[in-house]
């Protein structure tokens, strides 16, 4: 037998090659420990090792077949490395998911920094940009792995789904996916077993026989004579999770039998009421049923939940006593209950003390919010449906989860106060709503937060130290210049009147200011301006504002012709984007076409190109949500096409500028600079149809090309029919000059448009 590899524990990680962009839960990335006298499965450890040809392994069963624990078995049997993530709703965020995976990968054999880099870039396309590195760089791989995702049935972000679907194609040779689920996972499963690539064990291979079960019986110091033994397992059909309960309960009584034992859910109700917490102490009973509300459980929570002490004891006492209490750390600071056993207990409590419920968890929330553990905090206070404790982890938490890249996580805490009517009320929550809406290029949503946030009252002072509501809604009228420049300047004059010194916001109000004097033609003040808004934004770490400000500001000078100028602020604001992760949030898009003008005008074509295909990537999230930076890089971006002699990109571009203008038109200098490129182009004849042409429903679709969707799941997807997919892909075809989805994927990829 080959000697097995040391899988990497908790305990024996190294520092990883790039570090991810937000906190890592280590137990996350490791099984749970196994008890002693856990019952080997010998039978189906030899199955799964006979698996090692499929690719996808998925073992399904409902709660208590014991496939967490097989599949932990199956690690410590196998030589290759297992990667492990125990999946959770947080894992909802694409984001969340893949930068848990990859930090798993990267500890077996060190993964590419970009990786981490490209998982922490603020709006990143997954499908576009985060799957193809993530993809190469498993592909790349050595070493043979085993993914393992337990509890794959908790996720259902589509995003996410369909990413794993991809990653299962860049597999190592020798390396498998295994899922656990207790129902078909959801991912291409139909397609896998079609294709011979899935190996699956279901509920059948999965019940105990008897002899498994007079194994497990013996573990647990119970002795029944064979024919109780088979005669319990035909009862409990082989169940594992019963029969251990039955074990439990014989034990703690010799003298009981398990008549009642029969069924599925029901028989767990009624023996966990009946049999196991009957002989329990009244207080121990309290303790199991009303802690069930926590996702984690540590002693001062559980102190601060029940108002009591002595806590952390009870919980390494219930660990001892096989109460299926799992240890999250070796320090035994943090546990969880197995998440049937919590089901139960739950469904008890909703049952005996339903009254407790909402206190209890507004409790644990309060112990969050005060501990740092804000995330936590608001999880559980949306559970409590406590909006005003939501509103202020959201206040606090929003900006720095969505700096992260994990924009599902914000725009999940949002749905719920949108889903539960709640948005007017909370205007600091609508103002920070609007903004991250529109940062997304999500122009009518930001516009409905922003008329939420203009309404309400807010009492107390703000997470930044601001007085007054007042000074935010004025920076997000400046953010969104609805109304034009001259408002436009007067709102972000007076938001860096009443928003304080050292606030996190005062560099996006500078910035603003400093725009709309460029957009007035007051080119010397908002130089000036501009210069302040790099300063302050270096001083507060607001890296967005400061590389849109150095952008600004190159822009300027190749207005002036300053073109040495234009370079160093060109430089200047690629390093803030590179260092910051910046390179697909969309106000990138403006630094991409000076950068484009600047490297036409010394003549590198080649860093041209590729600033305008980054551009390009970019344009379709550049909408009237912010119609300065839209119509702005527009008219740079036409202007560097007209350079490199691109007519028709051109003129695509300068027609998206138009249909802005219809929307915003008072933009100041913007609306004339598009007539004059208007009539210059209209004196031009001759039609050169490139890359550059792309629509932006074409732009949107490209991604998708390169991945396993068909034309019908694509439109699915994008919410179209599957003809008009179908017409723009033949028209995307047509202009790279590719008769095939295979070539036209290839030429994408070598002008940059899809990563190779």
């Amino acid at each position: 037998m080959m000697r097995r590899q040391p899988t990497i524990s908790v305990h024996q990680a190294r520092p990883i090659s790039a570090a991810p962009s937000f906190p890592i839960v280590e137990s996350k990335l490791t099984p749970a420990p196994t008890r002693p006298g856990i019952v080997s499965r010998v039978q189906l450890l030899d199955w799964l090792e006979a698996s090692a040809a499929a690719p996808v392994v998925a073992i399904c069963g409902p709660a208590g077949y014991g496939k967490s624990m097989l599949a932990a078995e199956w690690a410590k049997r196998d030589p290759r490395p297992f990667v492990w993530l125990s999946i959770d709703r947080h894992d909802n965020d694409p984001t969340v998911l893949l930068t848990y995976l990859a930090v798993g990968l990267d500890r077996v054999e060190p993964l590419d920094p970009s990786v981490f880099d490209t998982l922490a870039s603020r709006g990143a396309s997954i499908s576009l940009t985060v799957l193809p590195r993530l993809g190469a760089a498993l592909s790349s791989k050595a070493l043979p792995v085993v993914v393992v995702l337990d509890d794959v049935h908790l996720l259902s972000d589509q995003e996410g789904l369909d990413a794993l679907a991809v990653l299962v194609d860049h597999l190592p040779e020798g390396s498998q996916l295994v899922v656990t689920s207790r129902g078909e996972p959801p991912l291409p499963v139909a397609r896998w077993r079609a294709e011979g690539r899935l190996a699956e064990l279901g509920p059948g291979e999965l019940a105990m026989s008897p002899v498994e079960a007079g194994s497990l019986l013996a573990a647990v110091r119970v002795e029944l004579a064979d024919g109780e033994v088979a005669e319990l397992t035909r009862r409990a059909e082989g169940w594992p999770v019963a029969l251990y309960l039955a074990a439990l309960s014989v034990k703690a009584q010799p003298a009981a039998k398990w008549v009642g034992l029969n069924g599925r859910e029901r028989f767990l109700v009624d023996y966990l009421q009946s049999e196991l917490l009957a002989h329990l102490p009244t207080e121990r009973v309290a303790f199991l049923t009303r802690t069930a509300v926590l996702d984690r459980l540590s002693g001062p929570l559980c102190d601060a939940v029940l108002g009591v002490t002595g806590s952390a004891a009870v919980l390494a006492s219930l660990e001892r006593s096989n109460l299926l209490v799992i240890p999250l750390d070796r320090q035994r600071d943090w546990y969880r209950y197995h998440p049937l056993f919590r089901e139960l207990l739950r469904g008890e409590l909703e049952r005996s003390e339903p009254e407790l419920v909402g206190e209890l968890t507004l409790r644990a929330a309060r112990w969050c919010q005060h501990h740092g553990l804000v995330e936590a905090a608001i999880g559980y206070a949306m559970d409590a449906g406590d909006a005003d404790l939501v509103a202020r982890g959201v206040e606090q938490a929003a900006i720095g989860v969505y700096r992260s890249g994990r924009l599902a996580t914000v725009q999940r805490w949002f749905d719920w106060f949108d889903d539960h009517g709640l948005v007017e009320q909370y205007p600091a929550v609508a103002m920070l709503g609007a903004w991250i809406q529109a940062l997304g290029g999500h122009a009518a949503a930001a516009e409905r937060w922003a008329d939420a946030a203009e309404r309400g009252s807010y009492a107390g002072m703000l997470p930044d130290g601001s007085a007054s509501i007042e000074g935010w809604r004025a920076l997000l009228r400046a953010k969104l210049c609805r109304h034009g420049v001259t408002q436009m300047r007067a709102d972000a004059e007076l938001a860096l009147t009443l928003i304080p010194v050292g606030s996190l916001w005062r560099a996006p109000a500078t910035l603003l200011l400093g725009i709309s004097h460029l957009l007035a033609g007051d080119l010397g003040v908002a130089d000036r301006v501009l210069i302040e808004a790099v300063e302050v934004a270096q001083d507060s770490g607001a890296t967005v504002a400061a590389s849109v400000a150095l952008a600004e500001r190159a822009i300027l000078a190749i207005g002036r012709q300053d073109w040495q100028a234009a370079e160093t602020l060109v430089n200047q604001a690629r390093s803030v984007v590179a260092n910051s992760h910046l390179e697909e949030c969309v106000t990138s898009v403006v630094l991409y076409a000076a950068g484009a003008r600047v490297a036409i005008h010394h003549g590198n074509r080649d860093q041209a190109e590729q600033d305008l295909a980054q551009a390009q990537q970019l344009r379709p999230q550049a909408t009237h949500a912010l119609p300065y930076y839209a119509v702005q890089a527009r008219l740079e971006l036409t202007r560097a096409y007209l350079a490199l002699t691109e007519v028709a990109a051109a003129r695509r571009v300068l027609g998206e500028v138009e249909d802005l203008l219809r929307r915003r038109p008072d933009l100041g200098t913007l609306p004339e600079q598009a007539s004059q490129l208007r009539s210059h182009l209209d004196h031009l004849r001759g039609e050169v149809i490139g890359t550059a042409s792309l629509t932006t429903a074409e732009l949107r679709v490209l991604p998708l090309l390169a991945t396993h969707l068909t034309f019908r799941e694509i439109g699915q997807r994008l919410y179209v029919s599957q003809h008009t997919v179908k017409t723009q892909a033949m028209s995307i075809y047509r202009k790279l000059g590719a008769t095939s989805r295979g070539q036209a994927v290839h030429r994408l990829q070598e002008i940059g448009l899809l990563a190779g």
